[in-house]
């Protein structure tokens, strides 16, 4: 069980990933409970990708299990973990360039419910970020970086999500836009998801989060309370540059 009480929403237990002979990730145990916002920090070549396709099941462990939701989907596919509530940001929002917002919003909620649900969902989208709404019949390509990080994140909430994930939500955005988007990620979170942010800049990450994990060369060297690791002498070595 976690600390704040709320049940855990996806674990991951004793994994042992490889890539061929090569030991990407090793025993690695995480856990993301419901409503909470957590950070997976480490450099390039950490695991921090191979940790997130794993969850997704776009690459099985060797060892060790992954459970959402309380249950065990370690065989399952990806498309499946999907259904069962799992959303991604990819990195650097992956839109579809040509299309307008309405039709990469329409994208993310072919997995929804049909009908009233999906109006709400769609409704939920725009509240949450209004730009969206006065921007639905403009080329997704022909917005800001900013302006596609929101449209990203309304897709994949549009398809009503227990979890999203996000891959280094601030890679290739400029700095002023860097904290636009963590506030975006804080809101979102504000409205009751449950996020699990894989992120190089962990001052931005760790600002936002409530617990945050470390990888290392596919190990996990930290954890604890955000507040704690922003404080924590080798991090601020490693990853703060203080």
């Amino acid at each position: 069980m976690s600390t704040n009480g709320a049940r855990p929403l996806l674990r991951l237990n004793g994994i042992d990933t490889y890539y061929g002979q090569i030991h990407i990730l090793e025993n690695v145990n995480l856990q993301v409970c419901e409503g909470e916002l957590v950070s997976l920090l480490g450099g390039n070549a950490s695991g921090k990708s191979t940790t997130l396709k794993t969850i997704l099941g776009i690459v099985q462990p060797r060892n060790g299990s992954v459970e959402f939701r309380e249950e065990d989907v370690t065989g399952r596919t990806t498309s499946y973990r999907i259904k069962r509530g799992m959303a991604i940001v990819p990195e650097n929002r992956r839109l579809f360039g040509p299309m307008t917002v309405l039709e990469n919003l329409e994208m993310g909620a072919y997995l929804s419910r049909e009908g009233r649900g999906r109006k709400e969902d769609f409704e939920r989208v725009y509240t949450l970020f209004p730009l969206l709404h006065e921007r639905r019949s403009q080329l997704a390509g022909t917005l800001s970086g900013g302006e596609q990080q929101m449209v990203a994140m309304g897709r994949a909430l549009m398809s009503h999500p227990k979890l999203l994930l996000m891959d280094e939500p601030s890679m290739g955005l400029a700095p002023i836009l860097v904290e636009r988007s963590f506030e975006i990620i804080q809101q979102v979170h504000e409205a009751g998801v449950a996020m699990l942010i894989v992120e190089q800049n962990a001052n931005m990450a760790l600002s936002i989060a409530d617990r945050g994990y470390v990888l290392s060369t596919g190990r996990l060297v930290l954890e604890g309370p955000a507040s704690e690791l922003l404080e924590h002498e080798d991090l601020r070595k490693a990853y703060l540059g203080r």
